[in-house]
């Protein structure tokens, strides 16, 4: 890769606003929102309008569009036309230019405040690229967004990207680490990642060849996230496969693999994010077999959705590109739903797996393997499974006697609702709610409301237990026994917090 061309490249996006909001201004809100939802042409027509650099970027770059050697070399002054080709990212075509590479803004927020980046990958469907190439390199979707967010703000020394495609999680390790790998089998990714890196001005970040974690054996690292090829499909001839999301392992053993392999890798207290499917063996939910894979680690897996065979094999079939009225769509079906029926797959999960390796010498103290698909607001996400596995660290050193000395205080995002009917004495349900951690709502009884109404640090544990004893008229001791489990959950889940945070 020519450093020189690249740095040229990055001052021409620059000066012509290639950005988020240049875009925005350009096309308006509602083109804009069309090119999340990978419809192309209001903001090629607003493009068209308003010819100029910034429009000619966005539809080589963006849309795909070919574009005359006049309008490139403008849009391009620094690099210029043979710049563009010397670097792989355009070609000529007769009298046009033809982009080669898809390079999009990536606006971003994470706990160490926003910014924006370019990223470079394969030319997709948005750009009229179909069907793609096997090796195709992805740019940022939804899942990226999604690892992104779940990462711990903590910093590290060294940081692990396990199967990088473009990059994009590589860059937001690097706001973590001091030194970042990234690995991937595809040397195309590879090329993207440097590239990406080299774009935004990031360096740091070292790229290995290999598969899982055959280029970093022996090594141990910080920090470790993957968003690896996790789709399950069948190993059948004639079903197409893509390296970004086809392992070729069976079923989900590859993920079973990578998270085997992380007891390996992760550095005393350090961390792993993960995104992954599971599959259900007959009556054994998938999400209880990551207990197995996880052995040695603290666990937290959180299922967000899970499908019936049929509705997996769809999702991936369209993602692929083949539609119900295409003639390949039945024979396609059959293979994936066979290869289910062959391993007696009743359903497949769908979710996030984070993991702490504890520190030289302790035991394990969380394993926590739930469904949650309640809407999320995942900016509040990475911070707070990274708080929990603290959390739950600390708890394993309290007993209930201990734990009831302790002072806590109330998360300042937890709100309470009461819900009463017509001419009654009193709630009929009473609710706690989350507007960060993982957003959840809890329905309590009206002793467990006081004490979490109560918890302002003054009062210990045990004073507010007595207290509320004393109101309600209870044993206070059979009303301890009640409550301090769920007060260990209450810390855990984020609704209490320790006086010290």
């Amino acid at each position: 890769m020519n450093r020189a061309l690249v740095d040229a490249l990055a001052r021409d996006l620059a000066a012509a606003s290639f950005t988020s909001g240049g875009v925005l201004a350009l096309v308006g809100a509602d083109a804009d929102a069309a090119l999340t939802r990978m419809i192309a042409q209001p903001a090629r027509r607003a493009a068209l309008r308003q010819p100029g650099p910034l429009a000619t970027l966005l539809r080589a770059f963006w849309l795909g569009d070919a574009v005359t050697e006049r309008e490139m070399a403008d849009a391009l002054p620094a690099l210029g036309v043979d710049g563009a080709v010397a670097l792989g990212i355009a070609e000529h075509r007769g009298e046009t230019v033809v982009p080669q590479v898809a390079i999009r803004p990536y606006a971003y927020r994470d706990a160490l405040g926003s910014g924006e980046w370019w990223i470079a990958s394969d030319l997709d469907e948005l750009a009229g690229v179909w069907p793609l190439r096997p090796d195709h390199v992805l740019g940022v979707g939804g899942a990226a967004r999604t690892l992104a967010a779940l990462l711990p703000p903590l910093e590290a020394a060294s940081a692990l990207d396990l199967g990088t495609g473009c990059g994009v999680i590589a860059l937001h390790l690097r706001r973590l680490a001091q030194r970042v790998v990234a690995t991937d089998i595809s040397e195309r990714a590879l090329r993207f990642t440097e590239l990406t890196a080299r774009l935004n001005g990031v360096d740091g970040i070292e790229t290995r060849l290999g598969s899982l974690f055959e280029p970093v054996a022996g090594e141990r690292f910080e920090l470790i996230a993957s968003n690896p090829p996790f789709v399950i499909t069948p190993r059948t001839e004639g079903v197409p496969a893509y390296g970004y999301r086809d392992g070729g392992a069976a079923g989900d053993a590859l993920m079973a693999s990578v998270v085997a392999g992380l007891g390996e890798h992760l550095a005393p207290g350090g961390h792993a994010r993960l995104l992954c499917n599971w599959e259900t063996l007959g009556e054994r939910a998938g999400i209880d077999r990551v207990r197995a894979w996880s052995d040695g680690l603290d666990a937290w897996a959180i299922e967000r959705d899970s499908l019936d065979p049929v509705r997996y094999a769809e999702l991936w079939l369209r993602d692929g590109g083949t539609l119900p009225r295409d003639t390949e769509h039945d024979r396609l079906i059959d293979a994936w739903l066979d290869d289910f029926d062959a391993r007696g797959v009743t359903a497949v999960g769908m979710g996030w797996l984070a993991l702490h390796r504890p520190d030289a010498g302790a035991g394990t103290s969380l394993h926590r393997y739930e469904r949650l698909v309640h809407a999320v607001q995942l900016e509040h996400a990475g911070a707070h499974l990274a708080e929990a596995f603290g959390d739950a660290t600390w708890l394993a050193t309290l007993d209930d006697e201990s734990l009831e000395r302790e002072h806590l205080v109330t998360a300042s995002d937890v709100t309470e609702a009461r819900h009463q009917l017509p001419g009654a004495s009193g709630p009929n349900v009473i609710e706690l709610r989350q507007g960060g951690a993982l957003a959840r709502t809890l329905s309590v009884d009206t002793a467990l409301a006081a004490l979490v109404g109560a918890c302002d640090g003054e009062l210990s544990i045990g004073q507010l237990i007595g207290a509320i004893a004393a109101l309600l008229e209870v044993d206070e001791r059979i009303l301890a026994a009640d409550l301090l489990p769920r007060v260990r959950e209450l810390v855990l889940t984020g609704f209490l917090r320790r006086i010290s945070d």
